[in-house]
């Protein structure tokens, strides 16, 4: 698969409609994403059913201020009867399904889907037991890093490790809703590709717009996951900060054209400047000279294109003769000097 690996982020944007979560599959497989994500949870998987207090969100900032934890969470999820649909349609228009789960009850559900890959969210990175039954089913796990020290980091990824995963993909993550790009922090990607060669790294993206996500593809995400909706108007959830189809069809486009540029650390001619090799400045004849006559700053100079001799000639040749005439226009080679 054509690497950076996009992952088109569902979440509760299908409003309670499997028929418009069908359509934000579709829209995502148009757009040339690789993946289609969801989250399996219920609310009571969640949180407990009470009211005010802690379980009251009172960040006037949050897109979500005033909502109750447990009712935020009935209107998001998506039904798990919802999750087989999904996984089929997505597997006929070649996209890859999958999701995070919450618990281990959703962990052992989406193995009874025989989901390809597991998703750990930054709320639970943190969560070993989880991790460790997620572990255990030896597949694939993705797993996003927000809120998470580099001890913690480690913790996770070796608990992951001991108990069957052999193959991890770590994603920067700012947990913010949504994320200011100055808190983005995108060079902790090379870091990460150091301190973990072995695992994949990327980038799990709730910044506007899609220049972050560009940004970390050229320092070397190979995933990125980034939330989708079919309109921002329609609302939901976290509608506010989803990509639609165009800009995600873009993402997708200047995504996979960043990774191709990334290349490798070269100062070489490469094989596309061989033609405009001839563009570059050389040294000219720019006024007729005699056999004999003495080459000045006004007889010779140094301009495009690129047939004569190499400008750093220029100062050693200022001075000498010419050794034969020379029509204006004419590159100078050496044996055009005595």
């Amino acid at each position: 698969m054509e690497k950076p690996f996009i992952i088109a982020e569902m979440s509760g944007n299908h409003n309670q409609s499997l028929e418009r979560a069908l359509e934000i599959v579709e829209a995502a497989a148009a757009a040339g994403a690789d993946a289609i994500k969801l989250q399996t949870y219920t609310a009571d998987t969640m949180t407990l059913n009470l009211r005010g207090g802690d379980f009251l969100i009172n960040d006037p900032k949050s897109l979500w201020y005033k909502e109750n934890l447990y009712s935020l969470y009935e209107k998001a999820h998506t039904p798990w009867e919802w999750h087989k649909p999904i996984f089929d349609y997505a597997k006929s228009l070649g996209i890859i399904a999958f999701s995070t789960p919450f618990d281990k009850t959703a962990a052992d559900f989406l193995e009874s889907l025989q989901t390809p890959i597991y998703k750990i969210a930054a709320f639970e990175n943190g969560d070993l037991p989880l991790l460790k039954h997620i572990a255990s089913k030896k597949k694939p796990v993705i797993m996003s890093l927000g809120m998470i020290s580099l001890e913690e980091i480690r913790e996770s990824v070796n608990v992951l490790k001991e108990n069957g995963c052999e193959d991890i993909t770590l994603l920067k993550c700012t947990s913010s809703y949504p994320a200011p790009p100055e808190h983005a922090n995108l060079l902790t990607i090379c870091d990460l590709a150091q301190k973990f060669p072995e695992c994949k790294i990327g980038l799990s993206d709730h910044t506007m717009g899609i220049g972050v996500t560009v940004g970390a593809v050229a320092l070397g995400a190979e995933a990125i996951e980034k939330h989708f909706t079919l309109s921002r108007a329609d609302g939901g959830v976290d509608s506010a900060f989803s990509l639609e189809p165009d800009e995600l069809k873009t993402l997708v486009i200047e995504a996979k054209r960043a990774y191709k540029a990334r290349g490798k650390i070269n100062y070489e001619l490469s094989e596309s400047e061989k033609k405009s090799l001839v563009f570059r400045r050389s040294i000219y004849v720019c006024e007729d000279i005699k056999a004999g006559e003495a080459f000045t700053e006004q007889n010779i100079r140094c301009i495009r294109p690129g047939y004569g001799l190499h400008p750093r000639y220029y100062e050693a040749t200022i001075g000498k003769a010419a050794a034969k005439a020379l029509a204006k226009g004419t590159p100078l080679r050496k044996e055009d000097i005595k």
